[in-house]
């Protein structure tokens, strides 16, 4: 078994020294194994892998024993164990992911002296990532708490109806079931995860639970193409993510069958899981980065705040072993048909990338996030508009017809030329008034947009993406699920 190990690189679970001349980086292996996820630390290896044993293990697994003692705190236990390899003597520390967690060095104290393993690093813990070390020991998630200071107002309610509608009845006694309202001291009030998942003023609360999307040019973040920052529920955020993949990710469109099918150049479904995955299992105590979506011409990089749940690493979620960090959020989304199976995400990733003949996707712990890395099987340069619409014409002349006698019918519908076309460009991805302006080919936002807008907003064929704020510069708008069977209708008339 240690023969197998020496032909393994360092990893999460796995160091090598070869001996015992920097107690403390060895005894901050030993806090980041307990810690994290366990892990095996192996005294006696050569920086080239070589086996040189160490002089008078007796006394050295001695040393050892007093080291972890008189260093570590809360008391640590390893199993120490010596291992003859190749006629020299090895020391073996294994330590198991501990119940006694948050281990700290005494030297550096319980603020300051916390480490975490990182891939083969060690990294020292912030406040946040403590408590959350803490959280885990005592069975208490982040998003089960009650947030005393606010009250059922603060939930925007009738965007959890709309995400509801057609699965169940939204009342009271629903949201107390998923916890999205809790007891606390005799009153209702929200949890953390109901603030998080439907929050009227959610980035007050928490000002990084929203998404940062970018198309880069290029295969660095040296040039941005294009970007969005959303800031809806989360459950809403999913299809607002893969509306702004879908949106540079066009290979073209296939009209031999009835009805048109798009082509895509990247795995729709897989990133999908991928994107749910991270705002389920983001730990939304930490402060600093919001979740991120990158589009490079080569690859698309997905990452959420926190590092892998406590006990899990990266091989665990590939063979769909999973921890539960908001199970909250992931009751609702499990709810809304977002998750299907506990557990089955990262391995169907895997499965839908591989079925469709993409590059294997990769997963990296860096820094106190996780990063899904979906390698692209061919590169998608950025294209200027114009040479795209050349390239593309031949294409696209069906859809355009198509699309001509579809804004033909909805003008009739609406009883506007101006009302259709914005509808048309709502329904490829959501966008401001001033967006809309741009596309319509006009300079600014005229009273007429203005008037349009509002009216479809009445007929509830368009919505708002922060309805609680009106007035926000972020402000966007997206048909609604009516809009959508409206444009269907009209298109199969």
């Amino acid at each position: 078994m240690i023969v197998d190990l020496l032909k393994r690189e360092e990893s999460k679970t796995l160091e090598f020294k070869r001996d015992l001349s920097s107690p403390k980086n060895l005894l901050k292996t030993l806090v980041a194994f307990a810690n994290t996820a366990g892990g095996r630390l192996l005294i006696g290896i050569a920086d080239d892998r070589s086996v040189v044993g160490v002089e008078n293990p007796l006394d050295e697994e001695e040393r050892l024993a007093n080291l972890i003692a008189d260093g570590i705190a809360p008391r640590l236990v390893p199993n120490i164990e010596m291992v003859t390899v190749e006629g020299r003597t090895l020391l073996v520390a294994e330590v198991f992911l501990s119940s006694t967690r948050p281990h700290h060095l005494r030297a550096e104290g319980a603020e300051n002296g916390v480490y975490v393993r990182l891939g083969s690093t060690n990294r020292q813990a912030d406040r946040e990532l403590i408590a959350e070390l803490r959280r885990t020991v005592e069975g208490i998630s982040f998003d089960e708490m009650p947030m005393p200071e606010s009250t059922i107002d603060d939930l925007d309610l009738e965007a959890a109806r709309r995400a509801f509608a057609g699965v169940c009845e939204l009342n009271e006694q629903t949201l107390r079931t998923l916890k999205i309202l809790v007891q606390d001291q005799g009153r209702t009030i929200p949890s953390r995860g109901g603030m998080l998942l439907f929050g009227r003023n959610r980035t007050f609360h928490f000002p990084d639970c929203w998404v940062q999307c970018g198309r880069f040019i290029g295969t660095d973040k040296a040039r941005i193409f294009d970007h969005i920052e959303i800031e809806e529920p989360l459950p809403q955020t999913v299809d607002s993510i893969m509306l702004f993949l879908k949106k540079h990710a066009m290979r073209g469109a296939d009209f031999s069958g009835t009805r048109r099918r798009d082509i895509w150049s990247i795995p729709l479904e897989a990133l999908r899981e991928a994107v749910i995955n991270a705002l389920a299992h983001a730990d939304w105590s930490q402060r600093g980065t919001p979740v991120r979506v990158a589009f490079f011409d080569d690859r698309i990089e997905i990452e959420n705040p926190g590092i892998l749940p406590p006990g899990i690493t990266i091989e665990d979620m590939k063979q769909g072993v999973s921890k539960i960090r908001n199970p909250i959020i992931a009751r609702v989304f499990r709810e809304l048909n977002l998750i299907e199976q506990w557990g089955s995400g990262v391995p169907r990733i895997y499965s839908q990338v591989a079925a469709q003949g993409f590059p294997e996707p990769v997963i990296r712990e860096l820094g106190l996030r996780v990063r899904f890395v979906f390698p692209l099987a061919e590169a998608i340069p950025v294209q200027d508009s114009s040479q795209t619409a050349t390239q593309t014409a031949t294409q696209t002349e069906p859809q355009s017809r198509l699309e001509s006698r579809l804004e033909s019918r909805l003008e009739s519908r609406l009883e506007s030329r101006l009302a259709a076309k914005v509808v048309l460009l709502l329904e490829k991805e959501p966008a401001g008034k001033a967006e809309l302006a741009r596309e319509l080919g006009h300079k600014t936002v005229s009273g007429e947009l203005h008037k349009q807008v509002r009216r479809l907003l009445a007929l509830d064929l368009v919505e708002m993406t922060i309805p609680e704020k009106p007035n926000s510069r972020l402000q966007k708008y997206r048909l609604t699920d009516q809009g959508r069977k409206q444009l269907v209708q009209l298109g199969e008339e």
